[in-house]
C-alpha cells in the first residue's frame, strides 16, 4: 500500500484524483470554469473536496466535487461556502439514495450503476455516505480550519 505520509505520493493521488474530477464533469456536461489546482480538502486515499469554479461568475466557486475511493458527485456551491458542508450534503444525498435503491425505486437526482446491481449496491452507498457524515462531524478532522 501506498505510503500517502510520503508528499510524492499525496501529489500524485491528488493529481490523478483532479484528472478524474475533470472526466467526470465532461461525462455529466457540467459547465464549469477551472478546477482548482490543489483539493480544497482531502484525506488521501479515502475522499478529495474539489472547488469548481463558476463559469458565470469568474473567480466564485460554483460547484464542489468529490472524489476518492468512492463514486464522484458534486453540488452546487450556491448554499454550500465549506467543502466540510458539500461534504456533507453529498453523504447526506447518497444516504437517501442508497434507501432509494434499496426499496428498488428511481430517483432523477441520483443514479449510480445498473438497476439489477441496486441491491448489491445500496448496502454499499449507505456505507460510504456513513462513513462520509462521520468525517464531517468529527472536528478534529477540520481543526486547522477552525483556527
Amino acid at each position: 500500500m501506498p505510503d500517502y505520509d510520503d508528499p510524492a505520493v499525496e501529489e500524485r493521488w491528488c493529481a490523478e484524483r483532479r484528472a478524474e474530477v475533470a472526466a467526470y464533469l465532461a461525462r455529466e456536461k457540467v459547465v464549469h470554469g477551472e478546477i482548482g489546482e490543489w483539493p480544497a480538502w482531502h484525506i488521501a486515499p479515502i475522499a478529495s473536496i474539489w472547488a469548481i469554479e463558476s463559469k458565470k461568475s469568474p473567480g466564485w466557486v460554483g460547484w464542489w466535487v468529490i472524489s476518492g475511493d468512492l463514486p464522484c458527485d458534486y453540488v452546487s456551491a450556491s448554499d454550500i461556502k465549506h467543502p466540510r458542508d458539500a461534504l456533507r450534503a453529498i453523504a447526506e444525498s447518497w444516504l437517501a439514495q442508497s434507501e432509494v435503491m434499496a426499496r428498488g425505486e428511481t430517483s432523477p437526482e441520483l443514479s449510480i450503476g445498473p438497476r439489477e446491481e441496486w441491491p448489491s449496491l445500496a448496502p454499499l452507498l449507505k456505507s460510504r455516505a456513513s462513513t462520509l457524515l462521520d468525517i464531517a462531524d468529527d472536528h478534529e478532522v477540520w481543526a486547522e480550519d477552525d483556527l
